[in-house]
């Protein structure tokens, strides 16, 4: 089982972006020496709880705490971004970095209206073009000759592409472009199993994967016991369910019991929406992890959660790497000559 990790950088009540940031520094270099294959950040708007919205600048800060691990956007919404801007600051962490940069694409904005109109663009539009900015991205870190334009830094960068997707529609582009894929299970978990076989069974050969690579993400938090665990796991219940009642905010300290004190339908809805989750002693989450991997077939499995001391997510990565005999660690280091993509 090889895991990675997901990281939304939280900004915890009380704290700061700056701490954030500092913390997240911390997490990738333990991740790294836990064995974790990659750690990715995501891109997210106009959320006072999350400190990753300029995903390029916060790889490039982790890049510098680490020596090994795979980093990556887990992902940038192309949708809200130029294809050659998007380049540019991947070929430039490409460079700083070779061999170890992944970018996973996204076609939802990442935001609510407030932002698509803040950014001055046509969203919708731009989601439509989605398939062919990813095209024109591949074209562009090819080096294609045919463009009007070169991206410097950017051409000839062996940037590994993920296609992202919580429904079917990024499966099925996944699949026609033999790309591999990433299924966001740990928030929107409906469509995962249609998803997986959707994209294994169009899947198109392509210069960049000879077969289908799966990863889907899973909510894990591992703690001595499972009481502990399921307490801290409150922060992050907490901020889903402040985030579904449209008042965001930062990741707030763990409240015993805190599902006790929901209304039903509001435990209805955050039940439903983290279903897929691994949260426990570690005997707990070796047993949600290898259901999950029985399930999915997952080539890769990526961790999501958040603690609201840092300190403990760090500890909760690795009682899991512990629980799982240190499995997933195998094959972590990855040549970085040759085709970065052909070793994903």
């Amino acid at each position: 089982m090889k895991l990675s990790v997901l990281d939304l950088v939280p900004v915890i009540e009380g704290g700061t972006v700056g701490q954030a940031l500092r913390e997240a520094a911390l997490t990738a270099k333990a991740a790294e020496e836990a064995g974790y294959h990659r750690y990715w950040v995501a891109e997210h708007h106009g959320m006072p709880g999350i400190a990753g919205a300029a995903v390029s600048v916060v790889l490039a800060h982790l890049g510098h705490a680490t020596q090994t691990i795979r980093l990556g956007a887990g992902g940038i919404m192309l949708p809200n971004h130029n294809p050659l801007v998007i380049a540019e600051q991947f070929g430039a962490l490409d460079a700083l970095y070779p061999g170890r940069i992944d970018l996973g694409l996204g076609r939802a904005p990442g935001a609510d209206q407030r932002i698509v109109r803040a950014l001055r663009k046509d969203v919708n539009r731009a989601a439509e073009d989605f398939p062919a900015d990813v095209a024109e991205l591949q074209a562009l870190f090819a080096a294609d000759r045919r463009l009007p334009l070169q991206a410097t830094p950017g051409a000839g960068a062996a940037v590994a592409l993920w296609i992202l997707g919580s429904s079917l529609f990024g499966a099925q582009l996944a699949a026609m472009m033999g790309l591999p894929y990433a299924f966001a299970s740990h928030f929107a978990p409906d469509h995962l199993d249609g998803a997986l076989k959707l994209y294994r069974e169009r899947f198109t050969p392509s210069e960049t994967l000879d077969k289908p690579h799966v990863m889907a993400a899973i909510n894990v938090l591992c703690a001595p016991s499972d009481e502990e665990a399921l307490y801290l796991a409150s922060s992050q219940d907490q901020s889903f369910v402040r985030l579904r009642s449209g008042d965001p905010g930062r990741l707030p300290p763990p409240v015993l019991h805190y599902r006790d004190t929901l209304a039903p339908s509001q435990r209805a809805t955050l039940d439903h929406f983290r279903q897929v989750s691994a949260i426990g002693s570690p005997q707990t989450v070796r047993a949600g992890l290898e259901a999950f991997q029985q399930r999915t077939g997952a080539d890769e499995i990526i961790v999501a959660g958040a603690t609201y001391d840092p300190a403990l997510r760090r500890r909760s990565l690795a009682l899991t790497m512990e629980a799982l005999g240190g499995e997933a660690g195998q094959g972590q280091a990855t040549a970085l000559t040759g085709d970065p993509l052909r070793a994903i």
